[in-house]
């Protein structure tokens, strides 16, 4: 797959097929319209922005996916080319006719695929008859029903991550560098993994969950662990049968299932013993999806 960032970097004198927006997540609904792109049997394109366009006027969007994370999506999905597009508050400006000359016409377009509520270009005034008026040949697909980024946060924000992966059609994934953290969790028998995720990205509800990185079952604590009367929110993760030094690399947890709620005990011991059996509820936990 060629991720461009500007319509001259793409290879010349091709057709191409193109669907547009953020593809936050990539999910189901997402990858239906990737599909129907490709089956047009034209060079598939997809014209998408960082950041994201809501956060150009000083929204704050927590994001599913890093841009990293959403170009591999879409290189999995079979996408040919990608154009990265930087959005600032010059490029809202830009009317519909003139994104559709300088950027879809530039970029060899012949073929829009869209869903029927599609928008575009300043205040939102462009729409699948402007660009059938164009002269593009526009094709409208069927959406899944229910199925949004913005549906999707709200279940992850309510630690819903089983039900959020069956939208997504994958687990969600919590991602950063493995920093050092206060090394509790060796002194307890359970080395966790402390995850510093990027800022923009979504982190689940406070709570202990079963997920997977790396090749191995990992249970996982995301919040301000309060036996320890903490006040700084953190991830954490305990590989199960992992052996090495993750500290500066990189991590993907994937989150399965909610297990329960974080909690301050009474003592160590009943603190071990609650760890022992999420570690347990992992061994025996199903990737949803």
């Amino acid at each position: 797959m060629i991720v461009a960032r500007s319509p001259d970097e793409l290879a010349p004198q091709q057709q191409r097929a193109v669907t547009i927006g953020i593809f936050d997540g990539v999910h189901r609904g997402h990858r239906q319209i990737l599909e129907a792109v490709r089956a047009t049997g034209l060079r598939s394109l997809v014209v998408t922005f960082e950041p994201h366009p809501r956060t150009v006027r000083g929204n704050r969007v927590e994001l599913l996916t890093t841009t990293e994370r959403r170009l591999e999506l879409m290189g999995e999905a079979g996408i040919d080319d990608v154009l990265l597009l930087h959005f600032d508050i010059d490029f809202s400006l830009l009317p519909p006719e003139a994104f559709a000359n300088s950027i879809l016409r530039a970029s060899g377009v012949t073929v829009v695929v869209e869903g029927e509520g599609f928008r575009f270009g300043r205040r939102r005034s462009g729409d699948l008859e402007l660009l059938a008026r164009l002269g593009f040949d526009v094709r409208r697909v069927t959406l899944v029903d229910d199925i949004s980024s913005t549906h999707i946060r709200q279940l992850i924000v309510a630690g819903e991550v089983a039900q959020a992966a069956t939208l997504l059609g994958r687990p969600h994934e919590v991602s950063g560098t493995v920093v050092l953290g206060d090394q509790r969790g060796g002194t307890l028998g359970f080395p966790t993994a402390n995850l510093v995720p990027p800022l923009d990205l979504l982190v689940p509800k406070n709570g202990i969950y079963a997920g997977w990185a790396l090749g191995h079952r990992a249970a996982v604590s995301i919040g301000t662990n309060p036996h320890y009367g903490g006040t700084e929110r953190r991830v954490e993760a305990f590989l199960l049968d992992f052996h090495g030094d993750l500290y500066g690399q990189p991590l993907v947890l994937e989150l399965w299932e909610r297990l329960r709620d974080e909690a301050a005990f009474g003592s160590e011991e009943e603190l071990i013993a609650t760890i022992a059996s999420d570690v347990e509820r992992t061994r025996a936990a199903v990737r949803p999806v």
